[in-house]
């Protein structure tokens, strides 16, 4: 199969009618790795908003569970990004989420950032890591793909259009960016969750490196230190270098996605209506499951649809 074989199928595809599908072969397919490490800066982007950071800090998982916290949500959002948002997957993993966010009073402006953070960190991280651009139609297909999910959370006013979305995550950032203890918090605890990831003789590197992909804005309001210039470059180059030998590479030829590995806080497998925080999941013991449909993941499952070749 060509380098360019996936490219060419999603040019020719619609990104409004087709989003669900050119949402899956790019994922899945084009920018694998690349989307969770997206996902993941687009999550701790959210972390520089204090009204983000002290919720998740009264929550405690940040820094009693933080695996098992990044672990559920990476799966959530893998379980709704390779099955779409109405199959029978994404519909639970929506429920889910729904059922563990009415927990909170959360505004819906802050639930609109977040969503915009998924759209858009993965945009920006290809244009500056990948081993390509995204192209015009998987851009708008990102757009439509999440707007479709936050449709289904009952997100209010989302932005009818690509460019207003946008224009909102950049308005959003530039009010409401700014230095909280809560933020120091949340993200000194996920800092420390990426660190614990390498063998502990790397600690102080890894740090860095990290302070060194954030820009000025977020370590202003996580009250991180700035890195030397060489080491953001070196960070940047590194990541550019792997992008560039990528292109040189064979393209994947099944679709991958995080929820497909062996998982740190569930290695025997796990059922979508089994994530959550344990004290939400001790309560729902004892009531009804809420319409959940039990769709069930077992550890490194060969079931997983293929819908490219």
């Amino acid at each position: 199969m060509r380098r360019w074989h996936v490219l060419d199928r999603i040019r020719g595809l619609d990104p409004e009618r087709n989003h669900v599908e050119i949402y899956y072969l790019s994922c899945g397919f084009e920018f694998s790795w690349d989307t969770v490490r997206a996902l993941e800066v687009a999550l701790y982007r959210t972390y520089c908003v204090p009204s983000v950071s002290t919720l998740l800090a009264q929550t405690g998982e940040f820094f009693a569970r933080p695996q098992r916290r990044y672990d559920d949500t990476a799966l959530l959002i893998a379980e709704i990004s390779e099955w779409g948002y109405d199959s029978e997957h994404g519909r639970e993993a929506i429920r889910r989420i729904n059922r563990i966010h009415a927990q909170f009073d959360i505004a819906n402006d802050d639930f609109l950032y977040v969503l915009s953070t998924f759209v858009f960190e993965p945009i920006r991280w290809n244009a500056r890591f990948g081993w390509r651009q995204m192209c015009e139609q998987e851009r708008v297909a990102t757009y439509c793909f999440w707007r479709e999910v936050g449709r289904r959370m009952g997100i209010r006013d989302i932005p009818e259009t690509y460019d207003a979305f946008e224009r909102f995550n950049r308005d959003y950032e530039a009010r409401h960016f700014r230095f909280a203890e809560s933020n120091r918090a949340i993200g000194t605890a996920t800092r420390e969750l990426f660190v614990s990831w390498f063998p502990r003789a790397l600690s102080p590197v890894v740090r860095i490196a990290i302070h060194a992909m954030l820009d000025e804005a977020m370590l202003d309001a996580f009250g991180f230190p700035r890195p030397p210039e060489w080491i953001r470059s070196l960070v940047a180059g590194s990541l550019r270098l792997r992008g560039r030998a990528l292109r040189l590479l064979p393209p994947r030829r099944k679709a991958h996605f995080f929820s497909h590995d062996r998982n740190r806080s569930h290695p025997q497998g796990y059922r979508i209506d089994g994530l959550g925080p344990p004290d939400f999941l001790a309560r729902e013991r004892g009531a009804p499951p809420g319409g959940t449909a039990g769709c069930e993941r077992p550890e490194n499952p060969s079931g997983a649809r293929e819908r490219s070749g």
